[in-house]
C-alpha cells in the first residue's frame, strides 16, 4: 500500500461485494427453533424409548431392529429383500445396515442367500427364530406408538401424519437434488 492506495497488484480488499457475504456476523442459530433440529432431537428420544422395548429382552439394537422391522413387513413378499433395499427404506448408512444383518445371521434372527434373479446381490430374510422374536416385538411396539399419539387428538394425528409425509418428500427431494443419496 503506497499513499493509502493498494498497490496495483494487489488483491482487492475482502468486501461484501467481493467475497459475496455480508461481514457481520450471522445471528445464532437457535436449536430449540431450528426444525431439523427438533425433529433429530425427538427421533432420538423416541428412538431409545422404543429400544427399551426389545434391547433388554432380545439383545437388538436399534439398527438390528430396523433391519427386523424391514424384513419382518416384507415378509414372503415378491420381490427379496437386499441390504441396498433395508440402506434405502430406513436412510440408515449402508456399512450399518451391513454390520446389522452380519451380527443378526451370526445370532441366527437372519438367512442370507443368493438372489436368484441377481447372483451378486444377497437376499435377506428372517429366520423362524428372527419371525418369532419379531411377533413378540410388534405389540409392544404399537402399543408405544399409541401410548405417544395419545397426546393428540386424532384430528393432530391426521395432521401430524400427512405434515411428516410433506416433510419427508421435501426432504428426499432435496437431497435428491444435491445428489445426496
Amino acid at each position: 500500500m503506497r499513499d493509502g492506495k493498494p498497490a496495483p497488484d494487489a488483491p482487492p480488499a475482502d468486501t461484501p461485494e467481493t467475497t459475496g457475504h455480508d461481514t457481520a456476523p450471522p445471528p445464532p442459530l437457535l436449536l430449540d427453533g431450528f426444525v431439523p433440529y427438533r425433529l433429530s432431537v425427538l427421533a432420538n428420544v423416541i428412538s431409545r424409548s422404543v429400544a427399551a422395548i426389545y434391547e433388554e429382552r432380545f439383545g437388538l439394537t436399534i439398527p438390528e431392529w430396523r433391519v427386523m422391522a424391514v424384513l419382518g413387513l416384507e415378509d414372503g413378499g415378491p420381490e427379496p429383500v437386499s441390504a441396498n433395499s433395508v440402506a434405502a427404506r430406513t436412510a440408515m448408512d449402508k456399512v450399518q445396515v451391513s454390520r446389522a444383518i452380519a451380527r443378526m445371521v451370526q445370532a441366527g434372527l437372519v438367512s442370507r442367500d443368493t438372489d436368484s434373479a441377481d447372483r451378486r446381490r444377497s437376499a435377506l430374510a428372517l429366520t423362524d427364530k428372527g419371525l418369532a422374536v419379531y411377533r413378540q416385538i410388534v405389540p409392544a411396539a404399537r402399543r408405544y406408538e399409541q401410548e405417544l399419539l395419545a397426546a393428540l387428538s386424532p384430528e393432530d394425528q391426521a395432521a401430524l401424519d400427512r405434515l411428516l409425509s410433506t416433510l419427508h418428500a421435501a426432504a428426499v427431494a432435496r437431497a435428491r437434488a444435491q445428489g445426496v443419496e
